[in-house]
């Protein structure tokens, strides 16, 4: 498709002159919406990586996905610039902020992606046959979209509306294709979401699951995917915004210096229509290690099987707000129980981890969820 987005560019009457006296402004006219578009596109791949950098770790393939999806609907933009060609600056200019996006997202994700395929620490090997993949395809289309001008050479008509046919079926072609390659990119790096899969198997089953398990099991994770789970998980610090539980507030009193973690529960809102719902709060300290971060975790999904046997009555407990020294009691069981399994299994977990080929030394976490707190000193 990109072999014709261009030649649809170029054939807009407002990619170059607005009709009065275009003879004479033609090269500034079109100087100038280029590189207004050019700059734009630039100006927002650099923001874009700017603000969203850990993303590229820790939701690689929802990022990856995502833009190449913003990529292809790019395309369909540059594609309308004839139609409306008063427009021309304004579609260009979204289509190549798009394209730009998309861009850095491929530059950013594409090591990552490449290096879960080196197993003998092939890199250069990998890194040139995806080139010469890329080649390949790349000049199939350029072959396929030339074949298709020559057939239609004689039928402008039929030339001039073939892009509009067949962009959505090449799109759709491409973006399964990406979409299938994704789901057997195996990565064998950590984050939160990719550890939660790996402690809840644990818990369940016994056992650590390998990289192609946790990956298929992962999935492309797709925005409206998250949060659907009874209980969410969540690591970083508690939002004043949202209604603070009293069992929360007794934890982070009864937290003391030596510990690097507490756990918490939370009431929060979601979606349009605000709904209320449940969830977990790991809050980190300052100086904690990966094992503490482990720890954590294993001990909040500990926490969260006890609480789902119940799940009726605790969540009938927050909201009433009702904090008794029975229901007291109830947490601080829960939350010794949970503790005690935790440190149990830290030692078996992390070994079998390590044997399975888990990079399990560091854990990528989102810019909020490397947020910690500590103790001030009075």
């Amino acid at each position: 498709m990109e072999a014709f987005a261009p030649g649809f560019q170029l054939g807009a009457p407002g990619a170059c002159h607005s009709g009065i006296g275009y003879s004479r402004s033609l090269p500034s006219a079109a100087a100038l919406n280029w590189v207004l578009k050019d700059g734009l596109g630039r100006l927002s791949r650099c923001i874009y990586t700017a603000g969203l950098a850990s993303v590229f770790d820790t939701n690689l393939k929802r990022v990856r996905f995502s833009t190449s999806v913003m990529f292809s609907l790019s395309i369909g933009v540059e594609l309308l610039t004839p139609v409306f060609p008063q427009y021309f600056l304004l579609l260009a200019s979204i289509a190549n902020i798009a394209k730009q996006i998309s861009l850095a997202s491929y530059l950013a994700t594409n090591t990552a992606i490449r290096q879960s395929f080196a197993i003998a620490d092939n890199l250069g090997e990998v890194s040139a046959k995806a080139q010469i993949q890329t080649v390949c395809f790349d000049n199939l289309g350029l072959l396929l979209a030339a074949v298709l001008n020559i057939l239609l050479k004689n039928n402008q008509s039929l030339q001039a509306g073939l892009p509009f046919v067949i962009y959505p079926i090449f799109s759709a072609v491409d973006l399964f294709g990406i979409y299938q390659g994704l789901k057997h990119v195996h990565l064998q790096t950590l984050t939160k979401d990719r550890l939660e899969i790996i402690l809840n198997i644990w818990i369940e089953s016994g056992y650590v699951p390998s990289p192609a398990e946790v990956s298929k099991e992962e999935g492309v994770d797709f925005l409206w995917s998250k949060g659907k789970k009874n209980w969410p998980i969540r690591i970083g610090c508690l939002n004043p915004k949202d209604q603070i539980p009293r069992l929360s507030m007794m934890a982070m009193q009864y937290s003391s210096g030596e510990d690097y973690y507490f756990i918490c529960m939370e009431i929060f809102h979601k979606g349009v229509k605000r709904t209320k719902q449940q969830g977990i709060l790991l809050c980190l300290r300052e100086g904690a290690s990966t094992a503490d971060i482990i720890m954590g975790l294993l001990q909040a999904c500990y926490i969260r099987k006890a609480l789902l046997v119940r799940r009726s009555w605790w969540e009938s407990i927050l909201r009433v707000g009702d904090a008794l020294d029975s229901v007291l009691n109830e947490w601080y069981k829960v939350i010794e129980d949970s503790k005690r399994c935790a440190q149990r299994d830290l030692s078996l977990l992390y070994e079998q981890m390590l044997g399975l080929g888990w990079a399990a030394k560091n854990i990528l976490l989102s810019t909020e969820e490397q947020a910690r707190y500590s103790f001030v000193d009075d």
